[in-house]
């Protein structure tokens, strides 16, 4: 039996971890893939407070630190995937792969959520080597350089606007006919005299070999193709992907309230519909997706949770 279980170890995770570990609960994380989650794929972190100024911070070396940090303070790690869960009962149950049952006072879920992908050659090769899910994580990189933006809604135009502070210039390419954003952002956009739109375009294939420097695009209508390389003295450019997210909460569904798009529902203190059950990180409904606000709701819902197990107003 245990305290809390913890579904997910990336920053979200191990936060939450970290603080129920330092107020001496019984805490089991599982994750069933790598420790970090998407920040462990991440080449350079320069937005996160306290990170390495003097050298190179990257996801890998931040999330070691992280999970040592955790880990110290007791919490137990493991690899392994969650197959089923059942909150409905004051006892938490969870499945694993193996048909193992794990019992626990209370969970916090900490999946996190995937940038939706364009799905084209190139693409897995390149990230984090001038593919980019996160213009707040990634523009400073490409201060000077050219970059092309793919998305038509709000999220990608505003992303635009924001990397052309530091871009030297930027595509936005748009798979159809039309913008899908609101009138006042396409309006902050057309402020800009370095963004450009490029509509009926998508990238068909990511080039380049230490660092994306070639692309191929195609023309949705015509479906002409055509090759476009990187500025010689640049030596590389960037690709901003802004096409959605998709939260891992499927495991979930039918036992939390979520919003039409999957994101899971939660009050100021990470508590979700169902009692001793917390969401935190990038599967909540929440308006910045960065490691700081992961970890603040990580350490938010382990101190809830530690305070409604020991019977603390909170």
């Amino acid at each position: 039996m245990y305290d809390l279980v913890i579904i997910g170890a990336g920053p979200a995770g191990l936060s939450a971890g970290l603080y129920a570990g330092r107020a001496r609960l019984k805490v089991l994380i599982l994750e069933k893939g790598g420790v970090g989650g998407q920040i462990a794929i991440t080449d350079i972190i320069e937005n996160y407070p306290g990170s390495m100024v003097d050298q190179k911070e990257s996801g890998p070396t931040l999330i070691k630190r992280m999970r040592k940090q955790a880990e110290k303070f007791g919490a137990e790690i493991v690899k392994k995937e969650v197959k089923s869960v059942d909150f409905d009962s004051e006892i938490k149950k969870l499945t694993l792969e193996n048909d193992e049952v794990i019992e626990a006072k209370s969970v916090i879920i900490a999946t996190g959520a995937n940038p939706r992908k364009l799905n084209v050659p190139g693409e897995l090769n390149f990230t984090g080597k001038g593919v980019s899910y996160c213009a707040t994580c990634d523009a400073e990189l490409f201060t000077d350089l050219e970059v092309f933006v793919v998305g038509a809604r709000n999220s990608a135009v505003e992303e635009a606007i924001y990397l052309s502070d530091f871009a030297r210039k930027v595509t936005l390419l748009v798979r159809r006919e039309k913008l899908r954003c609101d009138e006042i952002v396409k309006e902050r956009m057309e402020e800009k005299d370095n963004i450009f739109v490029k509509y009926h375009t998508s990238i068909k294939e990511i080039q380049g070999s230490m660092m994306l420097d070639k692309l191929v695009f195609v023309n949705n209508e015509t479906k002409e193709e055509w090759e476009y390389e990187a500025d010689e003295d640049d030596g590389l450019m960037g690709v901003f992907v802004f096409i959605g997210t998709i939260p891992n909460s499927k495991l979930f569904e039918g036992q939390i309230e979520m919003t039409e798009n999957g994101y899971i529902l939660t009050d100021s203190k990470m508590r979700t519909n169902k009692e001793n059950v917390y969401a935190v990180g990038d599967v909540r409904d929440t308006p910045l997706r960065q490691v700081v606000t992961a970890v603040s709701d990580g350490a938010i819902a382990a101190v809830a949770c530690e305070k409604k197990i020991k019977g603390l107003d909170y």
